[in-house]
Parts: C-alpha cells; structure tokens; sequence
C-alpha cells in the first residue's frame, strides 16, 4: 500500500484533474513505448481503441502526458470502439500493441469508488507491467 502520493502520480493527478486508474493505465502504456520507440513525441504515433467516453477514455490523457503523442501534434488517433487497448508505432516500422489485461479491467470496473480511488491508482500505478498488459 502507497502511503504517500509521488511525484507522478501527482503530475498525473494535476494533468488530468484528478488521480484516476484509467489515466494511471495510459500513463504506463505511454512510458511503455518510450523505453520500446524512443522518447522524441514527433517520432512515434499512437492509436487508441478506448473512445472518447469517460472513464475508460482517461487513458488517452494519461498515454499524451507520457508518450508526447497528442491529438494536437495529429499523432494520437482515438477510434471509438470502447477497449483499452494501443498500438504505437514508428516511421521506421516498429512498433507493438498494448492491452490492458481484462483481469485488471474488471477489478477496476467493479471496485473502485469515490472512497478507495486515489489509493487503487497507487496501488495500481506500482504493479509490473506484466501484471497489468498483454503485448501483441
């Protein structure tokens, strides 16, 4: 258990609104194709599969504050499909898919509240990344 809110998750937090899991979710995703594609915003794109509907589109907050790819620069495409899932990709062919794990997304889903929200999320935001995704 987290007793204390870090320095991202407070960066996450001020982003966002407010400290979410799905925001917490798309934050890992974009870190994750960092250290897989490189960290320059302008190499890389991302197309997301969550839509833009509340909570689950939160995603594509925290995936633009980590990854740099925005819907502002173009290379953030949101399709409307309701699935938290990502693909990243480079103009020189790399590239993966991410997908939350269905696991975690029903736990999310059916027991966080008002009440446990910031504590799920960093709880959530120290899992591995094995824990929480499927690559594809």
């Amino acid at each position: 258990m987290v007793k204390y809110m870090n320095e991202t998750l407070k960066q996450i937090q001020q982003f966002h609104g407010h400290l979410g899991p799905y925001a917490v979710i798309g934050f890992r995703m974009g870190k994750i194709a960092n250290e897989k594609l490189g960290s320059d915003p302008f190499c890389k794109k991302a197309v997301v599969w969550t839509g833009t509907k509340p909570p689950l589109s939160c995603i594509v907050d925290g995936i633009q504050m980590s990854s740099g790819c925005t819907l502002g620069k173009g290379n953030l495409t949101v399709k409307d499909e309701g699935v938290p899932k990502a693909h990243f990709s480079t103009k020189d062919g790399k590239q993966f898919k991410i997908r939350l794990k269905n696991l975690i997304q029903n736990e999310i889903d059916t027991t966080v509240t008002e009440e446990n929200i910031i504590n799920y999320s960093e709880c959530l935001f120290e899992k591995s990344d094995t824990e929480l995704f499927d690559f594809y």
